[in-house]
């Protein structure tokens, strides 16, 4: 468990100043479009649990997580959503830069290799000797040196096809490549509507094979957080009763998503919504401790395994990626399926 007292920035790009009481308007950036994943957030301002903390919330899609930092850095947005993997390698890149993730949402990331049966991968015993689809700046293709590694996998024995995101489940689907990198649910989903039978498809999470990486984490600008930690906190509580909802009801929240991105497909968000519900969020660490906060061996561990891929610049610092000063009280994080 990390707590520290977050310093004021003297290089801060935007001074916080304290909430009123209510009716605060807090910006709060997302790592990708309006789909199931982001049911939480919606669910949260549609049944009032901002409001009940005195905010108003407004939500905007992004781009990736390498989006959603810089706008939290500068404080534009005071709140977001990212890849704490990302965090770790954008604060050493800028030192000082005054951002921290303050509650983990995905426990298990969702780095992934989604293959086909069909194409002969069962398992990751068969990544060997086959050919993964890979499209560069996928997030789970930048670790997958670190699976091969905890897994001794010879890497020199598989041959890895660059392509699109567009491209990635089309070439699969019709058996260009054997297996691609990608999101657990978003891979998976995609390559059944291509008309794959879902026996036919297999999902190899990294998480279950060794690499101990966390996922996507709300992050806070910490000036902003330094400010208004009764804010902060409100706003967490909030969004782990969204999660509670959208546990409760994933069809729910896969409405409220549809409701901001009406060119979507409530059915398919339900599925993707309920994919990381299952994959990601509700893992047995959650389970039996609440979730928001991470455990520091298993945040050790991660860290060192980073290095597997990334030469870090500075002094390896746990305590600048994650901070526990700002999670409500223990029972509102206690959720089970």
């Amino acid at each position: 468990m990390f707590t520290r007292a977050i310093p004021t920035l003297a290089a801060a790009l935007i001074a916080a100043t304290p909430l009123a009481a209510q009716d605060t308007t807090i910006n709060f950036a997302l790592d990708w479009r309006f789909e199931g994943p982001a049911a939480p957030y919606f669910l949260a301002i549609d049944n009032g649990h901002f409001a009940a903390e005195g905010l108003s919330v407004e939500i905007a899609a992004g781009q990736g997580s390498l989006d959603a930092i810089p706008k939290v850095a500068s404080g534009a947005f005071p709140l977001g959503f990212a890849d704490i993997n990302s965090l770790v390698r954008f604060l050493d890149q800028n030192p000082g830069a005054p951002v921290t993730a303050v509650m983990m949402v995905y426990d298990s990331p969702p780095f992934s290799i989604v293959g086909r049966v069909s194409q002969g991968i069962s398992g990751i015993e068969d990544l060997e000797g086959s050919v993964l689809g890979a499209p560069p700046p996928d997030g789970a293709w930048a670790q997958f040196p670190i699976l091969a590694a905890v897994n001794d996998i010879d890497v020199s024995t598989i041959t890895v096809e660059p392509v699109g995101f567009p491209t990635r489940e089309p070439m699969l689907a019709e058996g260009n490549v054997d297996s691609v990198t990608g999101f657990n649910f978003s891979s998976y989903l995609s390559l059944a509507r291509l008309g794959v039978p879902e026996d036919d498809i297999t999902t190899i999470m990294f998480s279950d094979h060794g690499v101990a990486l966390y996922g996507n984490a709300v992050i806070v600008n910490t000036d902003f957080a330094e400010a208004n930690p009764e804010a902060v906190t409100g706003a967490l509580r909030a969004i782990a009763r969204g999660v509670a909802d959208a546990i409760a009801d994933p069809a729910a929240g896969a409405a409220a998503v549809i409701d901001r991105n009406p060119a979507g497909d409530v059915e398919l968000e339900t599925r993707r919504l309920q994919l990381a519900l299952d994959a990601n969020i509700l893992t047995d660490y959650v389970i039996e401790n609440g979730m928001g906060n991470i455990d520091a061996d298993r945040m050790a561990l991660a860290l060192e395994q980073m290095q597997l891929t990334y030469e870090f610049q500075g002094e390896i610092d746990a305590s600048l990626y994650f901070t526990d000063a700002y999670l409500p009280e223990a029972e509102v994080l206690m959720i089970a399926p």
